[in-house]
């Protein structure tokens, strides 16, 4: 608890203070002089009595509140008194105290002080406890508590919590119990991999040797669900313990995991940044949305007051005589879709390349997926990654020539095996070849060098003209970190070449990719949008109406990519017919590994897929978007 000097220095004041003599003035005069020593610490005009009428010195009362202050040392405090009524030898007078506890929280009460004057030639205080708090004796001491506040829920669009409350099962290990560690480890692997958790035993048994014997040792905690279908692997186990917990979940343990973020017990890194705002015994949000808005999620937690006495069998019992109220959180509303993300997270859990993929409603730029895997959680891939989009960048490219009349999609376009610019030789995927075939040949077979050979029609100023129109490069907030990418600048023929087919210097991020492709299908580009309260204070704005006829040249290029082009086995999923660009980008010179794209749409989903060092988009990134359009539409 922070503490003020100015508090305890008036206190060390007090202590200075020796007996004096009774006070002849009136009794009102005489508490006016306690009660303005009691806050200044200088005591030395007040004479004092025991609440049995011996003498007490000045320093042992500063003793007796001292004692009694406990965790309120410091604290501000204002002390003022009402109207003294007397009774003879005896008076009486009712005084408020006022006392600022840490956060600002204000805690008034009313006490009583006495004095009297019997067998005395003035009025003296009587020294009791109960006059810094009527609840108080002798060896209390005041004492803060923290009172939780209810963190509020990530919440949908339309207000349903995407994490709520669920019962988990901390499993852990207490060396005492262990009798044999290599059994306990091959029982706890066997146990672990029928819920698919892996566990660094080495780092694990290291743990065990330096802990205390009687120590819980956390190993794993698992979702009630997952625990119950261990349950009756891993209890009979030496060595195991067990506490159940309810913790703040999203519906399973992979839903938009690195976006959400999670909820946990609070660290001492997390402490030590926040010493105002977090406490042991915290929970904290760790990543994505849980870890950016946790103070807003956390609200605000209340301040109990406590009178801690040591109970008879030594033990200390407490108890509350003020509370001030905890602030429930305030909920963080997002556009995450329960069944689009399901859809694209249960898309990815057979991959075992690192992957992502988001999806966009095309019709406002909302984000209704954020999918990473094969580890749901850590970097969110899906909108922070910068890797070259490859051919996928060819719908921005081929926008851009169509919206120039650099070209129509029925005007012939060389696809030779390579094409020479500069000095720098370009080739096809596998030697590829077309010949002489139309421009939406050249787009559904995904010819690189037609598209080089294109590239001084197009220039770099349309080159970025286009990415621009579709967003990419753009200033657009989600209220998350996110990358809109950046376009190559094609200061040179080769550098122009190559960007115009998404190698180069242009990086891009799957979400950047998923807005470009929202851009074709709705018609102009829509800033994405992610959270939507609290809003973003600079959500981007809307860009203008794209050129219709290279749209509609555009939109059929798409579809033959599906129908007869590098992405045939997405002709059949269920739903409305699906438009898209495969794409398969080189990303370290010398070496024969690519990362594997797709971008495309079906009805108002737009959608963007990226598996890195996945081969060719047919190969890794095309799977995965029919086992998601599967999913999204059975």
């Amino acid at each position: 608890m922070r503490r003020t000097t100015a508090g305890l220095a008036a206190l060390l004041v007090l202590a200075a203070g020796g007996l004096t003599g009774c006070s002849a003035d009136p009794p009102e005069d005489t508490v006016a002089a306690f009660l303005n020593g009691w806050q200044s610490g200088d005591l030395n005009d007040v004479g004092f009595i025991t609440a049995n009428g011996g003498g007490i010195a000045a320093p042992e009362v500063l003793t007796g509140i001292r004692e009694l202050y406990g965790d309120l040392t410091g604290q501000p405090l204002a002390v003022t008194a009402g109207k003294t009524t007397e009774n003879g030898d005896n008076a009486t007078t009712p005084i408020t105290v006022k006392w600022t506890l840490p956060g600002g929280v204000d805690w008034t009460y009313e006490s009583t002080v006495r004095s009297s004057k019997a067998g005395r030639d003035g009025w003296a205080v009587v020294w009791e406890p109960a006059v810094v708090q009527p609840d108080l004796a002798a060896g209390d001491k005041l004492r803060l508590r923290r009172v939780a506040s209810e963190r509020a829920a990530i919440q949908d669009a339309a207000g349903k919590p995407l994490v709520g409350p669920q019962k988990v099962v901390v499993i852990g290990v207490s060396p005492e119990k262990i009798t044999s560690f290599p059994k306990l480890r091959n029982g706890l692997t066997a146990a672990f991999k029928k819920v698919d958790v892996d566990v660094d035993f080495d780092k694990l048994e290291d743990t065990v040797g330096k802990s205390d014997p009687g120590a819980f040792i956390d190993v794993v905690t698992l979702r009630r669900p997952d625990y119950d279908k261990i349950r009756s692997q891993v209890r009979p186990l030496p060595g195991t313990v067990f506490r159940e917990e309810t913790r703040l979940l999203a519906p399973n343990r992979v839903f938009a995991r690195a976006l959400l973020g999670t909820v946990d017990a609070a660290t001492k890194e997390d402490i030590d940044a926040r010493p105002e705002t977090l406490a042991t015994g915290d929970q904290a949000g760790h990543g994505g949305l849980q870890q950016k808005y946790d103070d807003a999620l956390r609200g605000k937690p209340g301040l109990s007051v406590v009178i801690a006495k040591e109970a008879a069998d030594g033990e200390t019992e407490e108890t509350e005589i003020f509370q001030s109220d905890p602030v429930t959180g305030t909920p963080v509303k997002i556009t995450i879709d329960t069944a689009v993300q399901n859809a694209a997270d249960k898309a990815l859990a057979g991959e075992k390349q690192p992957s992502s993929l988001v999806a966009i409603r095309v019709g406002d730029g909302a984000v209704l997926a954020a999918a990473n895997g094969p580890d749901a959680g850590g970097v969110n891939t899906a909108f922070t990654g910068q890797v070259p989009p490859g051919s996928t960048f060819k719908m921005v490219s081929a926008y851009g020539a169509l919206a120039r009349d650099v070209v129509t999609a029925d005007t012939v376009v060389d696809c030779p095996k390579t094409f020479t610019v500069d000095g720098r030789e370009f080739k096809n995927s596998h030697d590829e070849e077309l010949g002489k075939v139309p421009f939406h040949v050249d787009f559904a077979k995904s010819c690189n060098t037609a598209f080089a050979s294109l590239a001084p029609k197009l220039t770099a100023a349309g080159l970025q003209e286009a990415s621009a129109a579709l967003g990419l490069g753009g200033t657009w907030d989600l209220g998350v970190e996110a990358s809109s990418g950046q376009v190559s600048d094609g200061g040179t023929g080769t550098e122009l070449a190559a960007a115009i087919f998404g190698q180069g210097s242009t990086v891009v991020s799957p979400l950047a990719m998923a807005v470009a492709t929202a851009a074709v299908a709705n018609g102009r580009f829509q800033p994405p949008k992610l959270v939507l309260e609290p809003a973003p204070a600079n959500p981007g704005e809307a860009g203008p109406e794209l050129d219709a006829d290279a749209l509609t040249a555009l939109r059929s290029m798409m579809r033959e990519v599906v129908t007869s082009g590098t992405g045939t086995a997405l002709k059949s999923v269920p739903g409305k017919p699906v438009h898209g660009k495969t794409g398969t980008a080189e990303f370290e010179n010398g070496s024969e590994e690519t990362h594997s794209w797709f971008v495309g749409y079906q009805g108002d989903v737009a959608f963007a897929v990226m598996v890195q060092k996945g081969g060719a988009g047919s190969e890794a990134a095309v799977p995965i978007v029919r086992r998601f359009l599967t999913s999204l539409n059975s």
